[in-house]
């Protein structure tokens, strides 16, 4: 190893007290990049700006992902700060290089028709028996109120009774804030049912969705059993299918239909616009479609092939 990367790590050690993972993690980024320069005719110690931008195309060139290629230029910028600091070098070349774009992957998804399948599925649940009729109103009312609203599966299974305010949902998310979330008809309808059987049963609880359990609701682990049931009767893949890509479908469904970011933000629950930024990609093709059907100039390729005439 290089002299100027082992007093680098030992410093990382005893100024900054970074675990062994980190400095392991460092060391191997250092010494890529010395492979590199030395490849080049250049040295780690010396290295220019241009030098260190033509290791930041490579990475790029070799396919690495953007937190990656991120994490080596964190490493490079941590140990020239290191020589400058040393005054082994009177500069800082990484100070001009720009750090990657990093994007959150993509939600996984159920198309509209998939999720109607799911709903369909616990619409046809047997219910031949008392027991039977309950447990087919219960899945409806689940998968009904969560596609309704998107809320995270541990605020679907300990709705209160009294979360019910007309044809809002008072739901009680992180951090103990108050949100209301408005309910569809079917869900309206799903809940009124799914109650009306709890009385007529005269079972009585708190909860919406009550159990016997020492948490007196349903459990996550139990909702999630029902939905892998539901996801085999409809014939989907039962691995694609969870409360979270149900809260998925639920706001790239709004979006795709014209609703406004914050508006699903507030819904959603998050705290932050940029958590809700990962559906912008859905805003981005409905505008690139709404241009194509739209824009007089997106439609001149469509267009026969005319001739002057005098």
């Amino acid at each position: 190893m290089d002299r100027a990367i082992a007093l680098f790590l030992d410093m990382m050690s005893a100024e900054r007290g970074t675990s062994r993972h980190t400095r392991a993690a460092y060391g191997r980024d250092l010494e890529t990049l010395a492979a590199f320069l030395t490849r080049r005719g250049a040295d780690l110690r010396t290295a220019t700006q241009e030098d260190l931008s033509g290791y930041m195309r490579f990475l790029n060139q070799q396919g690495m992902a953007a937190s990656t290629v991120a994490r080596q230029l964190s490493s490079l910028r941590h140990f020239y700060k290191f020589l400058l600091l040393e005054e082994q070098r009177d500069d800082n070349p990484t100070d001009g290089l720009k750090r990657p774009q990093t994007q959150r992957p993509l939600p996984k998804l159920l198309s509209l028709a998939e999720t109607e399948a799911l709903i369909e599925a616990a619409q046809n649940l047997p219910q031949a028996t008392q027991a039977a009729k309950a447990k087919r109103a219960r899945a409806i009312c689940l998968i009904e109120v969560l596609y309704a609203t998107g809320l995270r599966v541990s605020e679907l299974v300990s709705l209160p009774r009294a979360a019910m305010d007309g044809p809002l949902l008072i739901v009680r998310g992180k951090g103990g804030r108050d949100r209301m979330v408005p309910l569809s008809e079917p869900a309206r309808m799903a809940v009124a049912d799914w109650q009306g059987l709890q009385n007529a049963m005269e079972k009585t609880s708190n909860y919406l969705f009550p159990t016997g359990g020492t948490s007196g609701h349903l459990t996550r682990q139990r909702f999630n059993q029902i939905l892998d049931d539901l996801a085999e009767r409809a014939g989907i893949d039962k691995t694609r299918v969870s409360p979270h890509v149900l809260r998925h479908a639920f706001a790239t469904h709004l979006v795709e239909r014209g609703a406004d970011l914050r508006a699903v933000q507030q819904m959603l629950g998050h705290a932050d616009i940029s958590t809700t930024q990962i559906y912008a990609h859905v805003l981005d093709e409905r505008k690139k479609q709404l241009v194509a059907k739209g824009h007089p100039l997106a439609q001149i390729e469509s267009l026969p092939n005319t001739q002057e005439t005098e």
